[in-house]
């Protein structure tokens, strides 16, 4: 990269899943957006045509009124062509198909297991890890090969498995991984502030907490507000909303949207556990025995929805035909801030201002109760060509008891997975609190239905 005054030119992006109709536009609309950065960003996808289609699409933006940041988006071939000469790596991509996600998450409901999402633990974040951890290993060969020094973000789940495979392929790579979860217990605490104090117009940013856990099973014990011990305050909220729910600030009921809910399974453990739950919902209950996914019955009374596979390959449609619109310039590209802080972290990596955020990094001892090297969520600051991790100290002993069942069943899956046992990949299955209820035989039946389902992903397995 070269540089030039205050501004960074030729900054080189490689993004691995470039075809994405999701991340891959979220990431276009927020360099656009940013004055101080511009450069090339290589588009590679295993649908080539589809990072051809966003080459064009991310193009045309330079010719948008109000574009900060010029940007050459060029789709390649290859890997290697991403990666040479990379700055920054971001991966996000669908470990195989929708096929898969409905075997996933609707193979288990014949045997009375229910996922809201099926990505990151229970039967459908096993198989999905099972399938994308071979895909990571390829990764990071390469980036060791071709872009060793560059900083990697990754957005795919299983966010923990994916980012713990890149560090065990390739130990001195500079990865983290990104998700947005906290960032909604953020606001509801900005919004709590309004509800029960009549504080207006507070920003997530000026929430400040201290983050424990892992992806999607994280957890706040300290949160303020200019000073203010906010958990005093959040007992009161949950007591007020524990039996109706919180819904105030959402655009859609969450019985109406598959991506919402009135917040009741995040009061209850905090009710449980007194520490903030700070994931969605549909995310917490799959860490938890079926307490919140007895049946669907049970999760219309938390006020929360499963997300059927149908509706993604609904949505993907949907997508595929904007993306031709957008292609072709008959719709016009409209750009907005996504609210996701990888462009803030490459600004920070840069060193264009100091960053803290939540991020996945391996265990050093950020939190020391928990298995070294393992992948854990915590605070960490970014700084000019470097992140260190905020100590973030341990969990109460019964949330602890929680977590550590899926950090080892974690660490286990993926020594299954590079090792192709399937032994000891079924040992994982049957530890997941999801499984709990089934008999040895009911969850051995159901373990090799799955496994036969991905098996054109398990390459040399017996």
């Amino acid at each position: 990269m070269k540089f030039y005054e205050d501004r960074v030119w030729d900054l080189n992006i490689a993004y691995i899943g470039g075809g994405s109709k999701g991340w891959a536009w979220g990431l276009m609309s927020d360099l656009a957006l940013e004055e101080s950065l511009s450069g090339t960003v290589k588009l590679y996808d295993i649908d080539y045509e589809a990072a051809c289609n966003n080459e064009i699409i991310g193009n045309r933006m330079s010719d948008i009124e109000g574009v900060k940041g010029k940007w050459n988006y060029k789709a390649v071939r290859t890997l290697e062509d991403a990666l040479t000469g990379a700055d920054f790596v971001v991966i996000s991509i669908l470990p195989g198909t929708f096929k898969e996600m409905a075997s996933d998450v609707h193979e288990p409901e014949k045997f009375g297991i229910y996922q809201p999402v099926g990505d990151t633990v229970g039967p459908g974040g096993l198989m999905r890890a099972l399938r994308t951890i071979p895909i990571y290993v390829e990764i990071a060969q390469a980036i060791k090969r071709f872009s060793p020094n560059a900083w990697v973000i990754n957005y795919t789940n299983p966010m923990t498995l994916c980012t713990r495979t890149l560090y065990q392929v390739f130990p001195e790579i500079k990865a983290f991984g990104c998700c947005h979860e906290v960032f909604g217990t953020q606001q509801l605490l900005a919004e709590m502030l309004e509800d029960m104090l009549g504080i207006k117009d507070v920003s997530r940013d000026e929430i400040k907490i201290n983050v424990l856990g892992i992806n999607h099973f994280t957890w706040i014990d300290k949160a303020t507000y200019k000073g203010m011990n906010l958990i005093p305050l959040y007992k009161d909220f949950v007591d007020k909303y524990y039996e109706t729910g919180y819904e105030y600030g959402i655009k859609e009921n969450w019985m109406n949207s598959y991506f919402t809910s009135a917040q009741r399974v995040k009061f209850d453990l905090f009710r449980r556990y007194e520490i903030i739950a700070a994931a969605g919902d549909r995310h917490l209950a799959e860490f938890c025995p079926p307490w919140y996914l007895k049946d669907p019955e049970t999760v219309k009374e938390w006020k929360f929805t499963l997300t059927p596979v149908n509706w993604r390959i609904q949505n993907k449609a949907e997508l595929e035909e904007k993306a031709q619109r957008l292609k072709n310039g008959s719709e016009s590209f409209v750009i907005s801030a996504t609210g996701e802080e990888g462009v803030k972290q490459m600004k920070a990596l840069l060193g264009l201002g100091d960053f803290v955020t939540n991020v996945n990094l391996p265990n050093q001892g950020q939190m020391p109760e928990l298995p070294m090297n393992a992948v854990v969520e915590t605070n960490a600051c970014f700084t000019r060509d470097g992140i260190k991790p905020v100590l973030a100290g341990t969990l109460p002993k019964a949330v602890q008891n929680l977590v550590v069942r899926h950090v080892y069943n974690q660490e286990t899956i993926l020594e299954a997975a590079m090792s192709k046992n399937k032994e000891m990949a079924f040992r994982a299955f049957v530890n997941d609190p999801l499984t709990g209820n089934l008999s040895l035989k009911d969850a051995k039946i159901l373990f090799d239905a799955m496994l036969n389902n991905i098996r054109e992903y398990l390459k040399g397995w017996e």
